[in-house]
Protein backbone atom coordinates (compact mmCIF):
# COMPACT_ATOMS: atom_id res chain seq x y z
CA UNK A 1 0.00 0.00 0.00
CA UNK A 2 1.11 3.92 -0.48
CA UNK A 3 -0.13 6.49 1.82
CA UNK A 4 0.30 10.29 0.89
CA UNK A 5 2.53 12.58 3.08
CA UNK A 6 0.68 15.96 2.94
CA UNK A 7 3.39 19.10 3.28
CA UNK A 8 1.25 21.85 2.22
CA UNK A 9 -2.47 23.60 3.28
CA UNK A 10 -3.40 22.33 0.07
CA UNK A 11 -3.87 17.86 -0.85
CA UNK A 12 -5.33 16.98 -4.31
CA UNK A 13 -5.17 13.15 -4.91
CA UNK A 14 -2.11 12.51 -6.96
CA UNK A 15 -1.22 9.51 -9.04
CA UNK A 16 1.39 7.00 -7.87
CA UNK A 17 4.68 8.56 -7.97
CA UNK A 18 7.49 6.74 -8.52
CA UNK A 19 10.35 6.64 -5.66
CA UNK A 20 13.31 9.21 -6.21
CA UNK A 21 16.88 7.75 -5.27
CA UNK A 22 19.29 9.48 -2.75
CA UNK A 23 23.27 7.84 -2.63
CA UNK A 24 24.42 8.96 0.74
CA UNK A 25 28.25 7.80 2.32
CA UNK A 26 29.83 9.52 5.32
CA UNK A 27 33.62 8.20 5.64
CA UNK A 28 34.58 9.49 9.11
CA UNK A 29 36.45 6.67 10.39
CA UNK A 30 39.20 5.41 8.57
CA UNK A 31 41.24 2.37 9.16
CA UNK A 32 45.09 3.65 7.87
CA UNK A 33 44.15 7.70 7.13
CA UNK A 34 43.24 10.37 9.73
CA UNK A 35 39.67 10.80 10.89
CA UNK A 36 37.20 13.32 9.31
CA UNK A 37 35.39 14.61 11.74
CA UNK A 38 31.65 14.69 11.28
CA UNK A 39 31.78 12.98 7.94
CA UNK A 40 29.33 10.74 8.87
CA UNK A 41 26.55 13.36 9.92
CA UNK A 42 25.29 13.09 6.43
CA UNK A 43 23.21 10.07 7.13
CA UNK A 44 20.99 12.11 9.82
CA UNK A 45 19.40 13.15 6.72
CA UNK A 46 18.26 9.73 5.95
CA UNK A 47 14.71 9.65 7.37
CA UNK A 48 13.94 13.00 5.79
CA UNK A 49 14.87 11.58 2.46
CA UNK A 50 12.63 8.86 3.25
CA UNK A 51 9.85 10.90 4.10
CA UNK A 52 10.45 12.55 1.17
CA UNK A 53 9.55 9.16 -0.99
CA UNK A 54 13.06 9.07 -2.05
CA UNK A 55 15.32 5.22 -1.96
CA UNK A 56 17.71 5.89 -0.09
CA UNK A 57 21.56 3.81 -0.29
CA UNK A 58 23.27 4.81 2.62
CA UNK A 59 26.33 3.57 4.43
CA UNK A 60 29.00 4.92 6.79
CA UNK A 61 32.75 4.26 6.66
CA UNK A 62 32.16 1.88 4.09
CA UNK A 63 34.89 -0.14 2.15
CA UNK A 64 35.69 0.70 -1.61
CA UNK A 65 33.59 -3.21 -2.71
CA UNK A 66 30.22 -1.87 -0.41
CA UNK A 67 30.25 2.10 -1.89
CA UNK A 68 30.96 0.52 -5.23
CA UNK A 69 27.88 -1.98 -4.76
CA UNK A 70 25.84 0.77 -3.59
CA UNK A 71 26.62 2.93 -6.25
CA UNK A 72 25.86 0.54 -8.61
CA UNK A 73 22.38 -0.43 -6.49
CA UNK A 74 21.88 4.09 -6.99
CA UNK A 75 22.52 3.83 -10.89
CA UNK A 76 19.72 0.67 -11.44
CA UNK A 77 16.87 2.93 -9.83
CA UNK A 78 17.29 6.07 -11.95
CA UNK A 79 15.16 4.69 -14.45
CA UNK A 80 12.63 5.53 -12.34
CA UNK A 81 13.87 8.56 -10.61
CA UNK A 82 12.70 11.49 -11.13
CA UNK A 83 15.25 13.21 -8.86
CA UNK A 84 18.46 12.29 -7.75
CA UNK A 85 20.84 13.71 -4.92
CA UNK A 86 24.51 12.17 -3.87
CA UNK A 87 26.01 13.42 -0.46
CA UNK A 88 29.70 12.35 -0.10
CA UNK A 89 31.89 13.26 3.02
CA UNK A 90 35.33 12.28 3.62
CA UNK A 91 38.89 12.63 2.51
CA UNK A 92 38.94 13.19 -1.16
CA UNK A 93 41.70 13.09 -3.94
CA UNK A 94 42.74 14.05 -7.41
CA UNK A 95 44.77 13.87 -10.96
CA UNK A 96 43.45 17.22 -11.60
CA UNK A 97 40.54 16.02 -13.96
CA UNK A 98 39.90 12.99 -12.30
CA UNK A 99 38.43 13.01 -8.47
CA UNK A 100 37.96 10.05 -5.87
CA UNK A 101 36.26 9.60 -2.52
CA UNK A 102 38.51 7.40 -0.08
CA UNK A 103 36.77 4.60 1.11
CA UNK A 104 37.69 3.28 4.77
CA UNK A 105 40.55 0.51 4.00
CA UNK A 106 42.55 3.56 1.91
CA UNK A 107 45.85 4.14 2.93
CA UNK A 108 47.70 6.41 0.70
CA UNK A 109 47.05 5.66 -2.95
CA UNK A 110 48.68 6.43 -6.12
CA UNK A 111 47.54 7.24 -9.53
CA UNK A 112 47.57 3.16 -10.44
CA UNK A 113 45.78 2.12 -7.20
CA UNK A 114 43.14 4.62 -6.15
CA UNK A 115 40.74 3.02 -8.17
CA UNK A 116 40.58 0.00 -5.74
CA UNK A 117 40.41 2.73 -2.72
CA UNK A 118 37.69 5.24 -3.86
CA UNK A 119 34.82 5.90 -5.67
CA UNK A 120 35.06 7.76 -8.96
CA UNK A 121 33.03 10.82 -8.75
CA UNK A 122 33.25 10.99 -13.04
CA UNK A 123 31.33 8.03 -12.95
CA UNK A 124 28.78 9.78 -10.27
CA UNK A 125 27.97 12.58 -12.51
CA UNK A 126 27.52 10.46 -15.46
CA UNK A 127 24.72 9.19 -13.18
CA UNK A 128 23.18 12.20 -12.27
CA UNK A 129 23.71 14.35 -16.13
CA UNK A 130 20.39 11.64 -16.88
CA UNK A 131 18.15 13.77 -14.86
CA UNK A 132 18.97 17.41 -15.20
CA UNK A 133 17.35 20.47 -13.80
CA UNK A 134 16.62 17.75 -10.74
CA UNK A 135 19.87 16.44 -9.47
CA UNK A 136 22.50 17.22 -6.75
CA UNK A 137 25.80 16.53 -6.12
CA UNK A 138 26.92 17.50 -2.72
CA UNK A 139 30.42 16.97 -1.30
CA UNK A 140 31.67 17.37 2.01
CA UNK A 141 35.86 17.84 1.93
CA UNK A 142 37.99 16.80 4.75
CA UNK A 143 40.91 19.60 4.90
CA UNK A 144 43.40 18.47 2.15
CA UNK A 145 46.43 19.07 5.02
CA UNK A 146 45.35 15.99 6.47
CA UNK A 147 47.21 13.82 3.53
CA UNK A 148 50.20 13.59 2.38
CA UNK A 149 50.20 12.70 -1.29
CA UNK A 150 53.61 13.19 -2.24
CA UNK A 151 55.03 10.75 -5.24
CA UNK A 152 51.94 9.87 -5.89
CA UNK A 153 51.19 11.36 -8.88
CA UNK A 154 47.92 12.82 -7.02
CA UNK A 155 46.96 15.21 -4.26
CA UNK A 156 44.34 15.89 -1.71
CA UNK A 157 40.90 17.95 -2.54
CA UNK A 158 38.84 18.02 -5.52
CA UNK A 159 39.84 18.21 -8.43
CA UNK A 160 38.40 20.02 -11.62
CA UNK A 161 35.09 18.41 -12.25
CA UNK A 162 32.96 18.05 -15.64
CA UNK A 163 29.64 19.33 -14.94
CA UNK A 164 26.82 17.56 -16.86
CA UNK A 165 24.30 20.20 -18.25
CA UNK A 166 21.71 20.65 -15.33
CA UNK A 167 23.57 19.01 -12.69
CA UNK A 168 23.98 21.34 -9.64
CA UNK A 169 27.44 20.42 -7.48
CA UNK A 170 27.73 21.85 -3.94
CA UNK A 171 31.30 22.02 -2.66
CA UNK A 172 31.94 22.58 1.29
CA UNK A 173 33.08 20.96 4.84
CA UNK A 174 31.98 18.06 6.12
CA UNK A 175 29.87 19.62 8.92
CA UNK A 176 28.16 22.21 6.81
CA UNK A 177 27.43 19.63 4.10
CA UNK A 178 25.56 17.69 6.72
CA UNK A 179 23.54 20.81 7.78
CA UNK A 180 22.66 21.64 4.33
CA UNK A 181 21.32 18.15 3.28
CA UNK A 182 19.23 17.88 6.43
CA UNK A 183 17.34 21.71 5.51
CA UNK A 184 17.97 23.08 2.26
CA UNK A 185 18.35 20.57 0.55
CA UNK A 186 15.30 18.12 2.27
CA UNK A 187 13.19 21.13 2.92
CA UNK A 188 9.82 20.17 0.84
CA UNK A 189 8.71 22.76 -1.58
CA UNK A 190 11.35 25.29 -0.74
CA UNK A 191 13.03 27.37 -2.94
CA UNK A 192 16.35 26.82 -2.33
CA UNK A 193 18.36 28.59 -5.30
CA UNK A 194 18.64 32.23 -4.04
CA UNK A 195 19.91 30.54 -0.62
CA UNK A 196 22.12 28.32 -1.67
CA UNK A 197 24.46 31.33 -3.52
CA UNK A 198 23.84 33.52 -0.90
CA UNK A 199 25.92 30.87 1.61
CA UNK A 200 29.38 31.89 2.10
CA UNK A 201 30.58 28.61 2.75
CA UNK A 202 28.88 27.05 0.12
CA UNK A 203 30.74 26.85 -3.72
CA UNK A 204 28.17 25.77 -5.93
CA UNK A 205 28.73 24.99 -9.43
CA UNK A 206 26.46 23.99 -12.15
CA UNK A 207 22.75 24.22 -12.26
CA UNK A 208 21.18 27.05 -9.92
CA UNK A 209 18.64 28.94 -11.03
CA UNK A 210 17.97 31.67 -8.30
CA UNK A 211 14.49 30.69 -8.26
CA UNK A 212 14.65 26.30 -8.09
CA UNK A 213 12.87 24.41 -5.75
CA UNK A 214 14.56 20.64 -5.79
CA UNK A 215 11.87 19.22 -3.45
CA UNK A 216 7.92 18.87 -3.82
CA UNK A 217 5.16 19.59 -1.47
CA UNK A 218 3.25 16.36 -1.67
CA UNK A 219 5.13 12.94 -1.83
CA UNK A 220 3.20 9.91 -1.68
CA UNK A 221 4.99 7.17 -0.27
CA UNK A 222 4.76 3.33 0.01
CA UNK A 223 3.00 2.17 3.46
CA UNK A 224 5.34 -0.65 5.25
CA UNK A 225 3.24 -3.74 4.74
CA UNK A 226 1.83 -4.83 8.08
CA UNK A 227 3.18 -7.73 8.17
CA UNK A 228 5.54 -8.19 11.02
CA UNK A 229 9.55 -7.18 9.56
CA UNK A 230 13.02 -8.22 10.91
CA UNK A 231 15.17 -10.90 11.36
CA UNK A 232 13.73 -14.30 13.06
CA UNK A 233 14.77 -16.33 15.24
CA UNK A 234 16.80 -18.48 12.87
CA UNK A 235 18.45 -15.37 11.36
CA UNK A 236 19.31 -14.18 14.51
CA UNK A 237 21.50 -17.62 15.52
CA UNK A 238 22.64 -18.12 11.93
CA UNK A 239 24.39 -14.61 12.52
CA UNK A 240 25.56 -15.43 15.66
CA UNK A 241 27.18 -18.28 14.47
CA UNK A 242 28.75 -16.34 11.69
CA UNK A 243 29.95 -13.82 14.03
CA UNK A 244 31.69 -17.01 16.06
CA UNK A 245 33.87 -18.02 13.14
CA UNK A 246 34.36 -14.82 12.75
CA UNK A 247 36.15 -13.95 15.81
CA UNK A 248 37.72 -17.41 16.14
CA UNK A 249 39.20 -16.58 12.80
CA UNK A 250 39.90 -12.63 13.62
CA UNK A 251 41.42 -11.85 10.45
CA UNK A 252 40.64 -9.02 8.32
CA UNK A 253 38.78 -11.30 5.57
CA UNK A 254 36.84 -12.96 8.17
CA UNK A 255 35.60 -9.46 9.58
CA UNK A 256 34.90 -8.05 5.90
CA UNK A 257 32.81 -11.25 5.16
CA UNK A 258 30.87 -10.85 8.27
CA UNK A 259 30.13 -7.35 7.27
CA UNK A 260 29.26 -8.03 3.79
CA UNK A 261 27.12 -10.77 5.03
CA UNK A 262 25.55 -8.47 7.52
CA UNK A 263 25.77 -4.73 6.80
CA UNK A 264 23.49 -3.59 9.26
CA UNK A 265 23.82 -6.53 11.65
CA UNK A 266 24.69 -6.61 15.60
CA UNK A 267 28.27 -6.85 15.54
CA UNK A 268 29.43 -4.80 12.79
CA UNK A 269 30.26 -1.62 15.16
CA UNK A 270 32.87 -4.04 16.48
CA UNK A 271 33.94 -6.07 13.56
CA UNK A 272 34.98 -2.10 12.10
CA UNK A 273 36.82 -1.82 15.72
CA UNK A 274 39.10 -5.20 15.05
CA UNK A 275 39.57 -4.69 11.30
CA UNK A 276 40.63 -0.95 12.31
CA UNK A 277 43.09 -2.84 15.24
CA UNK A 278 44.34 -5.44 13.22
CA UNK A 279 45.47 -2.88 10.43
CA UNK A 280 47.09 -0.37 12.81
CA UNK A 281 49.13 -3.65 13.94
CA UNK A 282 50.19 -5.62 10.41
CA UNK A 283 51.26 -8.24 13.16
CA UNK A 284 48.58 -8.58 15.09
CA UNK A 285 47.44 -12.11 15.03
CA UNK A 286 51.00 -12.84 15.78
CA UNK A 287 51.65 -11.51 18.53
CA UNK A 288 48.50 -13.06 20.04
CA UNK A 289 49.70 -16.30 19.21
CA UNK A 290 53.30 -15.44 20.92
CA UNK A 291 51.24 -14.02 23.77
CA UNK A 292 49.13 -17.54 24.35
CA UNK A 293 52.15 -19.43 24.98
CA UNK A 294 52.65 -17.75 28.35
CA UNK A 295 56.54 -17.69 27.73
CA UNK A 296 57.45 -16.74 31.25
CA UNK A 297 61.06 -14.94 31.92
CA UNK A 298 63.14 -17.97 31.77
CA UNK A 299 61.79 -19.19 29.04
CA UNK A 300 62.42 -16.37 27.04
CA UNK A 301 65.73 -16.20 28.59
CA UNK A 302 66.15 -19.34 27.58
CA UNK A 303 65.13 -18.27 23.56
CA UNK A 304 67.89 -15.03 23.98
CA UNK A 305 70.79 -17.51 25.07
CA UNK A 306 69.52 -19.90 22.14
CA UNK A 307 69.64 -16.61 19.57
CA UNK A 308 72.83 -15.68 20.85
CA UNK A 309 73.78 -19.13 20.40
CA UNK A 310 73.10 -18.90 16.46
CA UNK A 311 74.88 -15.23 16.13
CA UNK A 312 71.32 -12.91 16.40
CA UNK A 313 72.53 -10.25 18.62
CA UNK A 314 69.95 -9.90 21.36
CA UNK A 315 71.32 -7.36 23.05
CA UNK A 316 71.89 -9.21 26.58
CA UNK A 317 70.08 -11.71 27.94
CA UNK A 318 67.50 -10.11 30.68
CA UNK A 319 64.36 -12.46 29.93
CA UNK A 320 62.73 -8.89 28.02
CA UNK A 321 61.86 -8.99 24.56
CA UNK A 322 62.63 -5.62 23.44
CA UNK A 323 63.78 -4.47 20.39
CA UNK A 324 66.89 -5.82 20.36
CA UNK A 325 65.37 -9.32 21.28
CA UNK A 326 62.54 -8.61 18.40
CA UNK A 327 65.35 -7.53 16.18
CA UNK A 328 66.87 -11.01 16.37
CA UNK A 329 63.64 -13.40 15.90
CA UNK A 330 63.00 -11.33 12.84
CA UNK A 331 66.40 -12.03 11.53
CA UNK A 332 65.87 -15.73 12.44
CA UNK A 333 62.86 -15.79 10.80
CA UNK A 334 63.97 -14.62 7.44
CA UNK A 335 66.85 -17.36 7.68
CA UNK A 336 64.60 -19.59 8.16
CA UNK A 337 61.51 -18.74 5.87
CA UNK A 338 59.14 -17.44 8.37
CA UNK A 339 57.06 -14.77 8.04
CA UNK A 340 58.84 -11.66 9.44
CA UNK A 341 56.52 -10.86 12.88
CA UNK A 342 59.33 -10.79 15.34
CA UNK A 343 57.03 -13.35 17.18
CA UNK A 344 57.48 -16.56 17.84
CA UNK A 345 54.88 -19.74 17.33
CA UNK A 346 54.99 -22.97 19.29
CA UNK A 347 56.39 -24.44 16.13
CA UNK A 348 59.13 -22.16 15.79
CA UNK A 349 60.26 -22.33 19.65
CA UNK A 350 60.63 -26.05 18.34
CA UNK A 351 62.82 -24.80 16.06
CA UNK A 352 65.17 -23.00 17.45
CA UNK A 353 65.80 -25.12 20.24
CA UNK A 354 66.54 -27.77 18.14
CA UNK A 355 68.92 -25.30 16.27
CA UNK A 356 70.84 -24.61 19.01
CA UNK A 357 71.30 -28.20 20.84
CA UNK A 358 73.01 -29.12 17.31
CA UNK A 359 75.21 -25.84 17.35
CA UNK A 360 75.86 -26.25 21.35
CA UNK A 361 76.70 -29.87 20.19
CA UNK A 362 78.70 -28.24 17.33
CA UNK A 363 80.77 -26.20 19.48
CA UNK A 364 81.53 -28.08 21.94
CA UNK A 365 82.84 -30.85 19.56
CA UNK A 366 85.02 -28.50 18.20
CA UNK A 367 86.39 -27.16 21.39
CA UNK A 368 87.01 -30.78 22.64
CA UNK A 369 89.32 -31.33 19.14
CA UNK A 370 90.80 -27.84 19.78
CA UNK A 371 91.87 -29.43 23.48
CA UNK A 372 93.09 -32.57 22.04
CA UNK A 373 95.30 -30.88 19.50
CA UNK A 374 96.70 -27.94 21.80
CA UNK A 375 97.46 -30.61 24.53
CA UNK A 376 99.40 -32.43 21.90
CA UNK A 377 101.16 -29.27 20.95
CA UNK A 378 101.57 -28.82 24.87
CA UNK A 379 103.20 -32.24 25.65
CA UNK A 380 105.35 -32.07 22.33
CA UNK A 381 106.83 -28.41 23.05
CA UNK A 382 107.38 -29.87 26.79
CA UNK A 383 109.50 -32.65 26.01
CA UNK A 384 111.69 -30.01 24.00
CA UNK A 385 112.16 -27.53 26.86
CA UNK A 386 111.07 -28.29 30.74
CA UNK A 387 111.75 -31.85 30.10
CA UNK A 388 115.54 -31.61 29.78
CA UNK A 389 115.06 -30.70 33.12
CA UNK A 390 117.38 -27.36 33.19
CA UNK A 391 116.30 -23.62 33.70
CA UNK A 392 116.47 -22.15 30.00
CA UNK A 393 113.91 -25.01 29.05
CA UNK A 394 111.32 -24.65 32.18
CA UNK A 395 111.43 -20.53 31.43
CA UNK A 396 111.20 -21.46 27.77
CA UNK A 397 108.11 -23.80 28.27
CA UNK A 398 106.54 -21.20 31.08
CA UNK A 399 106.73 -18.75 28.60
CA UNK A 400 105.04 -19.59 25.60
CA UNK A 401 102.46 -22.45 28.42
CA UNK A 402 102.02 -19.81 31.51
CA UNK A 403 98.83 -21.92 32.15
CA UNK A 404 99.91 -25.27 30.35
CA UNK A 405 99.36 -29.47 31.63
CA UNK A 406 103.07 -28.71 32.66
CA UNK A 407 103.24 -25.26 33.79
CA UNK A 408 103.03 -26.39 38.20
CA UNK A 409 106.21 -28.46 37.63
CA UNK A 410 107.67 -25.80 36.01
CA UNK A 411 107.22 -23.15 38.32
CA UNK A 412 108.26 -25.67 40.96
CA UNK A 413 111.70 -26.65 39.66
CA UNK A 414 112.47 -23.04 39.05
CA UNK A 415 111.14 -22.38 42.40
CA UNK A 416 114.04 -24.63 43.63
CA UNK A 417 116.35 -23.36 41.47
CA UNK A 418 116.22 -20.53 42.91
CA UNK A 419 116.04 -21.71 46.58
CA UNK A 420 119.51 -22.73 45.76
CA UNK A 421 121.13 -19.78 43.98
CA UNK A 422 119.54 -17.64 47.01
CA UNK A 423 120.86 -19.71 49.67
CA UNK A 424 124.71 -19.71 47.38
CA UNK A 425 124.54 -15.95 47.23
CA UNK A 426 123.84 -16.06 50.71
CA UNK A 427 126.81 -17.75 51.59
CA UNK A 428 129.45 -15.41 49.16
CA UNK A 429 127.79 -12.10 50.48
CA UNK A 430 128.57 -13.55 54.06
CA UNK A 431 131.62 -14.64 53.07
CA UNK A 432 132.81 -11.05 51.37
CA UNK A 433 131.54 -9.19 54.56
CA UNK A 434 133.96 -11.25 57.22
CA UNK A 435 136.82 -10.78 54.85
CA UNK A 436 135.89 -6.75 54.99
CA UNK A 437 134.98 -6.49 58.61
CA UNK A 438 138.27 -8.51 59.34
CA UNK A 439 140.34 -5.79 57.15
CA UNK A 440 138.46 -3.11 59.07
CA UNK A 441 139.79 -0.21 56.19
CA UNK A 442 137.56 1.89 53.51
CA UNK A 443 139.19 -0.08 50.84
CA UNK A 444 138.25 -3.56 52.11
CA UNK A 445 134.36 -2.11 52.52
CA UNK A 446 134.58 -0.39 49.11
CA UNK A 447 135.40 -3.69 47.56
CA UNK A 448 132.85 -5.60 49.15
CA UNK A 449 130.19 -2.65 48.58
CA UNK A 450 131.06 -3.02 44.37
CA UNK A 451 130.72 -6.99 44.41
CA UNK A 452 127.50 -7.07 46.43
CA UNK A 453 125.98 -3.10 46.37
CA UNK A 454 122.52 -4.47 47.83
CA UNK A 455 124.19 -6.98 50.23
CA UNK A 456 123.44 -7.94 53.32
CA UNK A 457 125.76 -5.84 55.14
CA UNK A 458 125.94 -3.06 52.79
CA UNK A 459 124.31 -0.36 55.33
CA UNK A 460 127.10 -1.35 57.53
CA UNK A 461 130.14 -1.29 55.37
CA UNK A 462 128.84 2.55 54.15
CA UNK A 463 128.80 3.68 57.39
CA UNK A 464 132.01 2.27 58.29
CA UNK A 465 133.38 4.52 55.59
CA UNK A 466 131.78 7.07 56.33
CA UNK A 467 133.48 6.90 59.74
CA UNK A 468 136.43 5.74 58.80
CA UNK A 469 137.03 9.24 56.29
CA UNK A 470 136.57 11.44 59.03
CA UNK A 471 139.29 12.81 60.28
CA UNK A 472 140.36 12.36 64.16
CA UNK A 473 141.90 14.29 66.51
CA UNK A 474 144.16 12.69 69.91
CA UNK A 475 143.59 13.37 73.26
CA UNK A 476 147.09 15.03 73.06
CA UNK A 477 146.36 17.31 70.64
CA UNK A 478 143.25 18.75 72.61
CA UNK A 479 145.58 18.76 75.50
CA UNK A 480 147.80 21.19 73.72
CA UNK A 481 145.46 23.26 72.47
CA UNK A 482 143.54 23.83 75.67
CA UNK A 483 146.94 24.47 76.95
CA UNK A 484 148.02 27.12 74.30
CA UNK A 485 144.60 29.14 74.50
CA UNK A 486 145.05 29.01 78.45
CA UNK A 487 148.34 31.08 78.08
CA UNK A 488 146.60 33.70 75.68
CA UNK A 489 144.36 34.22 78.71
CA UNK A 490 141.05 34.99 76.54
CA UNK A 491 138.53 36.47 78.72
CA UNK A 492 136.59 39.91 79.05
CA UNK A 493 137.53 42.24 76.26
CA UNK A 494 139.80 39.80 74.39
CA UNK A 495 137.41 37.27 74.29
CA UNK A 496 134.48 39.55 72.95
CA UNK A 497 136.89 41.14 70.62
CA UNK A 498 137.75 36.90 69.70
CA UNK A 499 133.74 36.53 68.80
CA UNK A 500 133.53 39.16 66.65
CA UNK A 501 136.00 38.66 64.80
CA UNK A 502 134.68 35.23 64.47
CA UNK A 503 131.04 36.69 63.43
CA UNK A 504 133.01 39.28 60.27
CA UNK A 505 134.79 35.45 59.04
CA UNK A 506 131.27 34.67 58.75
CA UNK A 507 131.09 31.95 61.38
CA UNK A 508 128.36 32.24 64.50
CA UNK A 509 129.68 32.30 67.89
CA UNK A 510 126.81 33.30 69.73
CA UNK A 511 126.27 36.32 71.93
CA UNK A 512 128.81 38.85 72.21
CA UNK A 513 129.12 38.15 75.67
CA UNK A 514 132.89 38.06 76.61
CA UNK A 515 132.40 34.26 77.43
CA UNK A 516 133.26 31.28 75.27
CA UNK A 517 130.62 28.97 75.37
CA UNK A 518 129.55 26.38 73.23
CA UNK A 519 128.24 28.36 70.59
CA UNK A 520 132.01 30.06 70.46
CA UNK A 521 133.34 26.44 70.20
CA UNK A 522 131.51 25.48 67.31
CA UNK A 523 132.55 28.74 65.90
CA UNK A 524 136.27 28.03 66.46
CA UNK A 525 135.98 24.48 65.24
CA UNK A 526 133.91 25.55 61.70
CA UNK A 527 137.22 28.31 61.13
CA UNK A 528 139.84 25.46 62.23
CA UNK A 529 137.87 23.03 59.44
CA UNK A 530 137.68 26.03 56.81
CA UNK A 531 141.68 26.91 57.01
CA UNK A 532 142.61 22.85 57.48
CA UNK A 533 143.95 23.39 60.97
CA UNK A 534 143.44 20.75 63.74
CA UNK A 535 139.69 21.04 64.66
CA UNK A 536 140.18 20.92 68.55
CA UNK A 537 137.88 23.68 69.31
CA UNK A 538 140.44 25.80 71.49
CA UNK A 539 142.55 28.94 69.96
CA UNK A 540 145.79 27.40 70.08
CA UNK A 541 148.96 28.93 68.68
CA UNK A 542 148.20 28.10 64.63
CA UNK A 543 144.07 29.24 65.35
CA UNK A 544 145.50 32.18 67.03
CA UNK A 545 147.96 34.12 64.34
CA UNK A 546 145.09 32.96 61.63
CA UNK A 547 142.93 35.52 63.63
CA UNK A 548 145.74 38.34 64.18
CA UNK A 549 144.60 41.44 62.48
CA UNK A 550 144.37 44.98 63.66
CA UNK A 551 140.90 44.53 65.40
CA UNK A 552 142.15 42.28 67.46
CA UNK A 553 145.00 42.38 69.77
CA UNK A 554 146.17 38.70 70.81
CA UNK A 555 149.57 38.04 72.03
CA UNK A 556 151.05 35.01 71.44
CA UNK A 557 154.13 33.66 73.63
CA UNK A 558 157.23 33.22 72.33
CA UNK A 559 156.60 35.35 69.16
Amino acid sequence: MRSLLLTTALMLPLPVWAQDAALILGMERYEQLDRVNRADDLLGATDRFDALGFDVFSRANSRVAAAKDLASAFQQSVGDADRLVVALSGHFVTDGTRTWLLTAEASEPDLFSVDDAGLAIDSLLAVLGARPGQAVLLLGAADPDDLDMDDSALSSGIGALDIPQGVTVIRTTPQMASTVLSRELTEPEAVIGRRLLSNPSLFVDGYLPANWALMPGEVIVETPDPTPTGPTEADLNAEAALWDRTTAADTVVAYRNYVARYPTGRFVDDAEQQIEAILAEPNRAARLVEEALGLDRNARRTVQSQLTLLNYNTRGVDGIFGPGSRGAITNWQQSNGFPQTSYLSRDQINLLDAQASRRQAEIEAEEARERAQAEALDRSYWGETGGVGDEPGFRAYLARYPDGLFANIAKARLAEIEDRRRGAAEAADRAAWSIADSQDDIAGYQEYLAAYPSGVFSGQALAQITALSEPRISDAQVAQSRGEESNLRLSGVRAQLLELRLRDLGYNPGRLDGVIDGNTRNAIVAYQEAEGLTATGYVDRATAVGLMTGSISITVPGR
